[in-house]
């Protein structure tokens, strides 16, 4: 009786096992094409549904694979198939932010090297629908970023505060305020020692309200963050995500950095104060869009805004006259 069982529980587990259907299976076989004709060194599938991991594998097969979710439940038996995979839980995330947190935590976790070429299948216009290839070359989109200084990053400022701040700058840097592009600077971290450096360039626009009111983990906050933005200094935040301070002027010492030509003074600022505290900066350019986290007076991450709002353009007309 047992090996009927037994072969029952078998059949059943496969008639529910998810098969990868003909247009994944198609995009996975571009991936692999792709990967092979520039010697990528893995393939990052960003799931949207559960799959059959020996399907899955049995497609990629001349590539170490990594697979990410927003749900656990889409990773479960990913380990035992020998699938390397990062469970992100950013289910509102536009998905360059979902692409960009799973290479992160990719670096870190040492799944893969910082210098590595992946290439990465996801949804990228239609929800649960596979339909975009990217050809990703960390060394660029993650800078000069390593795993030890990685979680250096993640021991002196939370992960999750830095997720957040690097979240907000990157909204910012794509969004600007009121079809406006616009700059800012967010010192994060050792609080104390940062703000002896600063002092009140104006108005600041946080200062009076409770500590309740000032966290950015509440979305209110973050969008009110975004309203005063454009004024000049920088935010001051906390390893809680608390804003302590707004519009201030960064006081330190600029001398024996070294710094990309055609950074200005917002950027050396934001060097020089992650050089002199254990604090992490996160500027957006003003010109670009571009987010820069600075520690130790260095870029560590470096972040491009690819998805820009489209604009409508106003239509320019003379009145008609009136006779």
């Amino acid at each position: 009786m047992l090996p009927i069982l037994w072969l029952y529980d078998v059949i059943r587990c496969e008639m529910n096992q998810p098969q990868l259907s003909e247009d994944f299976t198609a995009i996975l076989d571009v991936a692999n094409r792709l990967a092979v004709h520039n010697e990528a060194d893995a393939i990052l599938v960003m799931l949207e549904e559960p799959v059959d991991w020996q399907q899955l594998r049995g497609v990629v097969t001349d590539h170490q694979l990594l697979v990410s979710a927003d749900r656990e439940e889409y990773l479960h038996g990913a380990a035992e198939a020998g699938i390397a995979s990062v469970l992100i839980n950013m289910p509102q995330a536009p998905v360059f932010e979902k692409l960009t947190q799973t290479l992160l935590e990719s670096v870190a976790d040492e799944i893969v090297q910082p210098g590595a070429d992946v290439v990465a299948v996801y949804s990228g216009f239609e929800a649960d629908r596979y339909d975009s290839v990217s050809m990703i070359h960390l060394d660029e989109h993650l800078s000069r970023l390593t795993v030890r200084d990685i979680r250096m990053l993640e021991t002196r400022v939370p992960l999750e505060t830095l997720k957040t701040v690097v979240d907000l700058a990157v909204d910012i840097g794509r969004e600007g305020r009121e079809g406006k592009a616009i700059g800012t600077m967010f010192v994060v971290g050792s609080t104390k020692a940062v703000l002896e450096r600063c002092h009140p360039v104006g108005f600041d626009p946080v200062k009076g309200y409770k500590k309740s009111e000032r966290c950015l983990s509440d979305r209110r906050v973050r969008e009110g963050i975004k309203e005063v933005a454009q004024m000049d200094g920088a935010f001051v935040i906390s390893p809680d995500c608390t804003v302590m301070a707004a519009a201030q002027y960064v006081d330190a010492s600029a001398e024996g950095l070294t710094m990309t030509k055609g950074l200005g003074s917002r950027h050396w600022a934001a060097a020089a104060i992650s050089r002199k505290t254990n604090a992490v900066s996160v500027t957006v350019s003003q010109s670009t869009g571009t987010v820069r986290l600075f520690q130790n007076g260095e870029v560590m991450l470096r972040i491009e805004p690819l998805r820009m709002p489209m604009k409508w353009k106003d239509f320019e007309f003379d009145p008609p006259s009136i006779d």
